[in-house]
C-alpha cells in the first residue's frame, strides 16, 4: 500500500492551524514526521516527532500522540511550533511578508530518524505555503516627516481600525505581525523607532512626540477609522507603548506584551514632561549553560522607593490597557511589572485594565503557528538572548492570545470589517 500524506490548507495565513494525516501505513509502524523550511537569509529549520501508525495504519495529528523528538504527546501545531534552525540561535522572522511566503515542507520517514540524510527518501512529501498577507492587502513605504515605518491596508475601502504595531528594543522595522493584522482588517502601521533609514541607530531617549506624530499620521489616512488607534506591542516597545497609552489621547486600545510599567535605561520626554528611566544592574546578569545572556535580573525593582519617579502614571490612560505576560518570561519580570501597572489601577479607582497569564509560555508570545524561539542572538549584545518559554504551553499561549488581542482591538476601537478567527 502506498503511504499518503495529506497537509491542509495547501495555502493559508500564518496564523491559521493546519492539519496532517498519514495513512497506508502498516498497523503500528513507527514512523517519523519532519518539517523543515528556509528562511530568506538562507537558514535551514527543521523539526521532528515520532509517531506509530494505529490499527488502520493511520496517523492523525488531530488525535495521535507523539512518542518522541521534538515534543510528546498530542500537538496538532506541534511540527511548526517546534521549528529550529539548524545554525544554532537563529530567529524565525519572516522579512518579506508581501512577495513571498515560507514554504513548509513536511515529510514523513519510515522509522526513526533523528537526522536529515539525502540518502534517506521519505515515503511521502507535501509543501505548504504560509502566507503572512491575505490577498489584497497593500504594504506603503512610510517616510512622512519624522516617521518611518510601513503601513498595511486590508482590501476594499474602509475605514478600517487603526493600529500602530510595535517590537522591542532590537530595533529596525519588523512587518510580520502587521501583515496579519492587516489581513484581519486593521489598518495597521509597523513602527521604527531606531536602527531603520535615516532613524537614530541607537535609543538614547524616548521621544514620544515622535510616537505622537505616528498616530497621527495614520489617523489621517482617509481609509483609517478614527478618533483613535490601538497599539500592540512587546518588549521595550510595550513599556513605550503603556507610555502612550498614559499621555496620549489618540490611543484607545494598547496591548502590552511582556513589558515593563516603568522607563528604563534611557529618558522619556513629551513636550515639558521629563521621565527619567531607571538604571539598568548590568552585575546581575547570568549566563546559561548554553552561552546564552540572561537579563532578568539586570532591571531594578520597580516597587524600591528611589524609583518612583520611574514608574508611569498609567492611571491616567483613558483607554483600555491589555497586558500579556508569559510566566516563563526570561528577559523581564512581566508578571511583577504588569500586577503593579493594575495594582496602581486599583489604587486610583480605575477598571479599564486586564491581565492574560500564561504560566509557561517565554517572552517572545507572536502570533500562532509561530515557533517557540528560547534562544536567539540580538546583534547589540554580546551573547545570545535568552527568553524562555515551554513549547507545549507557548504555542497554547499564542494561539488563546492572538485571539483575544483581535477581540480586544476589535471591540475598544469599535471599527467595522474586523475578521474574526
Amino acid at each position: 500500500m502506498m503511504v499518503d500524506l495529506t497537509v491542509l490548507p495547501k495555502v493559508s495565513l500564518a496564523d491559521e492551524p493546519i492539519r496532517i494525516f498519514v495513512s497506508g501505513l502498516e498497523p503500528n509502524q513507527l514512523v517519523t514526521l519532519r518539517a523543515s523550511l528556509v528562511d530568506e537569509k538562507g537558514f535551514l529549520y527543521i523539526s521532528r516527532a515520532f509517531y506509530r501508525g494505529d490499527a488502520a495504519g493511520e496517523v492523525d495529528l488531530e488525535k495521535a500522540a507523539a512518542t518522541g523528538g521534538d515534543y510528546q504527546g498530542v500537538l496538532p501545531m506541534g511540527l511548526l511550533w517546534a521549528l529550529s534552525s539548524v545554525k544554532p540561535f537563529h530567529r524565525l522572522m519572516k522579512r518579506d511578508v508581501i512577495g513571498s511566503p515560507y514554504r513548509v515542507t513536511v515529510e514523513v520517514f519510515d522509522s526513526m530518524q533523528l537526522e536529515p540524510s539525502p540518502a534517506i527518501t521519505p515515503l511521502a512529501s507535501q509543501t505548504i505555503e504560509r502566507w503572512y498577507v491575505a490577498p489584497g492587502v497593500r504594504r506603503i513605504a512610510i517616510r512622512e516627516g519624522r516617521v518611518r515605518g510601513a503601513l498595511f491596508l486590508p482590501p476594499g475601502d474602509g475605514p478600517f481600525p487603526g493600529v500602530i504595531d510595535m517590537f522591542g528594543g532590537v530595533g529596525g522595522l519588523t512587518e510580520f505581525r502587521s501583515g496579519l493584522l492587516a489581513s484581519r482588517g486593521f489598518a495597521t502601521l509597523a513602527l521604527a523607532y531606531f536602527a531603520y533609514d535615516d532613524l537614530p541607530g541607537f535609543l538614547g531617549e524616548v521621544d514620544l512626540e515622535y510616537f505622537e506624530e505616528a498616530a497621527d499620521l495614520l489617523l489621517k489616512h482617509p481609509k483609517v477609522l478614527g478618533p483613535t488607534v490601538g497599539v500592540v506591542s512587546v518588549c521595550k516597545g510595550a513599556e513605550i507603548a503603556l507610555a502612550m497609552a498614559t499621555f496620549l489621547k489618540q490611543v484607545a486600545a494598547t496591548v502590552c506584551i511582556n513589558g515593563t510599567n516603568s522607563i528604563n535605561g534611557m529618558t522619556l520626554r513629551y513636550r515639558d514632561l521629563c521621565i527619567n528611566g531607571s538604571p539598568y544592574n548590568p552585575e546581575f546578569i547570568r549566563t546559561t549553560s548554553y552561552g546564552a545572556m540572561e537579563i532578568y535580573d539586570a532591571l531594578v525593582d520597580p516597587r524600591a522607593p528611589e524609583h518612583q519617579d520611574c514608574i508611569l502614571p498609567v492611571e491616567r490612560a483613558s483607554g483600555s490597557l491589555l497586558f500579556i505576560v508569559g510566566g516563563d518570561d526570561k528577559n523581564y519580570n512581566s508578571k511583577l511589572y504588569a500586577g503593579e501597572a493594575l495594582a496602581r489601577l486599583k489604587r486610583n479607582g480605575k477598571t479599564n485594565g486586564r491581565l492574560l497569564f500564561y504560566p509557561s509560555a517565554g517572552h517572545l508570545i507572536e502570533p500562532p503557528g509561530s515557533p517557540l524561539c528560547h534562544i536567539s542572538i540580538v546583534p547589540i549584545f554580546p551573547l545570545p538572548l535568552l527568553w524562555g518559554g515551554e513549547l507545549e504551553a507557548h504555542g497554547k499561549a499564542q494561539e488563546h492570545s492572538w485571539k483575544e488581542i483581535l477581540n480586544f482591538l476589535q471591540c475598544q476601537i469599535k471599527g467595522p470589517g474586523v475578521s474574526k478567527l
